[in-house]
């Protein structure tokens, strides 16, 4: 008989109640408004989503990664695993409570990613965080861009005018990436019509599905032309 789910703790947000649930020893649920967003046991898209947007990085010299979206971690472990020890993340994450969840009760399972020395989280919007990369002053530019947020671009996702997916928003990604770097995306669905607005804004772009049968979520990977240069509208 399955074990029962029991709630760690319940929060109360802007978009609904966010809760930790957990059964047994490693068997997590992050809920919005009793809406499963992650589940600590189906994790290899996240995990595919560090590694190939990493791969290219492990022998760089001091590589620096910006991720949208912490969830569990596993994305951000993925991407440490993968990026040579001088390497550097910086996290973009809403909540400070998800923060709160990965440094306790979820640590565990990323080998406390979340708490690593070369990682530094920010309470802010992912592209907020991505503008101020994108600005023509930026002290630094990113060597990998990675979104892994809740169900990624999808149909409805404004071509033009989404934070995050749309045109307007990609070509901003693109101007915060050296010449080199990585674009790299997790889709619930593959969306034919983000793959074109990478396409678009000269991303060489290719996309994978981690895992065989089931569910198989989508990661897009675009890659900035070394040769181009990007201007912002």
């Amino acid at each position: 008989m399955a074990q029962p789910w029991h709630t760690i703790e319940r929060v109360f947000t802007e978009t609904g109640i966010l809760e930790l649930r957990k059964r047994g020893e490693r068997d997590f649920l992050i809920t919005m408004g009793g809406q499963v967003l992650m589940n600590s046991m189906a994790n290899l898209s996240e995990v595919a989503l560090g590694q190939l947007a990493c791969d290219h990085l492990k022998h760089s010299t001091r590589p620096l990664v910006l991720v949208g979206g912490l969830g569990m971690g596993y994305t951000l472990k993925a991407v440490l695993d993968t990026l040579p020890a001088a390497g550097r993340v910086v996290v973009a994450e809403l909540n400070p409570q998800v923060l709160a969840w990965c440094r306790g009760p979820l640590a565990a399972l990323t080998n406390h990613a979340a708490a690593d020395a070369r990682v530094n989280v920010e309470i802010c919007d992912a592209a907020q965080l991505i503008r101020r990369y994108a600005k023509a002053d930026a002290e630094e530019k990113l060597d990998s861009v990675i979104l892994d947020l809740y169900t990624g671009p999808y149909v409805r996702s404004h071509e033009r005018d989404d934070p995050l997916y749309g045109s307007i928003a990609i070509k901003t990604t693109r101007a915060a990436l050296k010449p080199g770097g990585v674009f790299a995306v997790w889709g619930e669905n593959y969306d034919a019509g983000f793959a074109k607005r990478l396409a678009a804004a000269g991303f060489v772009s290719t996309r994978h599905r981690a895992g065989r049968g089931g569910v198989r979520h989508v990661v897009y990977l675009g890659r900035k032309d070394a040769g181009a240069r990007t201007t912002l509208p």
